[in-house]
């Protein structure tokens, strides 16, 4: 853990998008016609759920120059993360969109508009060491490599962060959009998992990054702790998720039972939960439980940006939950 007196907590880097939310449940999205808009993008969802909880927090990326593009900056900025390197893009390029669909908590699905998205276009010379220079922990999503010129200037600040001493995040995010093989991804991935402190994604994602399925947690956390990583965190669904040191610790915590609403949103509000526990030494217990509270808050509601909890409300969750536990056993 770093202790710098920087201006930001973290800085968050790459895509920032639009959700279009079905707000009719239990239909598929062919019969839906209503939707609710929200900031999405699994960065920007991140950096969201981070100021919401206090933090302070920058943002990298690109969007477009429309009013779409406007609507994010202006909601981003709302919520008191610093826009100041959100780059217009001036080419034409537009904002990815994510429609989403909700037949069940069970079966919910999301169709992305990826093709030519603004945020694939952040270009290297548009990462600013100065702007990383400010903040203690950067925040890198898998999908910003999926295409270049971003895949060079996620690769660019990654590199700065570590001349900085900043601390790395991978948050793997896999989405097969933009992507051309399994190969390109796993390559790619591996490069800023060498380099990343911490990396946090489900079981699937890991799978993807060493492009090996049927992986246990055992044989991941023995390859990639070879390199820099010092923590590791793998997500098993409603089995919960797992912490593991490069000391050989490992930690544990489950899932807080919720009504849930959608199966989407939950890694992002979990990234965000656990940062703000890691980063304030809550402890990895504590970190995974936020994570988790952070999570099934999210899944509860419509939006994922929107539903991310403040601080109070987190930690009220936590509490009924953990009261509603002790009065039933």
């Amino acid at each position: 853990m770093l202790f710098r007196s920087q201006k930001f907590d973290l800085i968050a880097i790459g895509r920032a998008a639009v959700d279009l939310n079905a707000v009719e449940y239990n239909r598929p999205l062919e019969d839906t016609k209503t939707f609710a808009k929200f900031v999405g993008g699994s960065p920007a969802n991140i950096a969201i759920g981070s100021a919401k909880l206090g933090q302070k927090v920058g943002f990298i990326g690109k969007v477009s120059d429309d009013q779409l593009g406007h609507y994010v900056t202006q909601y981003m900025a709302s919520v008191g993360i610093d826009t100041s390197n959100m780059v217009k893009d001036d080419t034409g390029h537009k904002i990815g969109l994510t429609f989403t669909e909700i037949i069940s908590p069970e079966e919910s699905d999301i169709l992305m508009y990826r093709n030519e998205a603004a945020d694939l276009y952040l270009n290297a010379h548009e990462v600013s060491r100065a702007y990383l220079a400010q903040t203690k922990m950067l925040v890198i999503s898998g999908t910003g490599l999926a295409q270049s010129p971003s895949r060079e200037a996620i690769l660019k600040a990654l590199l700065i962060a570590k001349e900085l001493g900043v601390e790395v995040i991978f948050e793997l995010d896999y989405r097969p959009y933009t992507w051309q093989n399994a190969e390109e991804t796993s390559l790619y991935y591996q490069l800023v998992a060498q380099k990343a402190d911490v990396i946090i994604g489900t079981r699937d994602e890991f799978d993807v990054l060493e492009n090996h399925q049927g992986r246990t947690d055992q044989e991941t956390i023995a390859t990639l702790f070879q390199y820099d990583a010092n923590l590791i965190v793998i997500k098993s669904g409603i089995q919960g998720s797992n912490a593991y040191t490069k000391a050989g610790e490992t930690y544990h915590f489950g899932v807080f039972k919720t009504k849930v609403l959608k199966s989407f949103g939950a890694g992002d509000s979990f990234a965000a939960g656990f940062l703000y526990a890691y980063q304030h030494q809550l402890g990895l217990e504590t970190a995974l439980k936020y994570g988790s509270a952070a999570a099934s808050i999210v899944i509860s509601q419509l939006s994922s940006s929107e539903a991310m909890p403040n601080l109070d409300q987190l930690t009220a969750f936590i509490e009924k939950a953990e009261a509603q536990e002790v009065h039933q056993s």
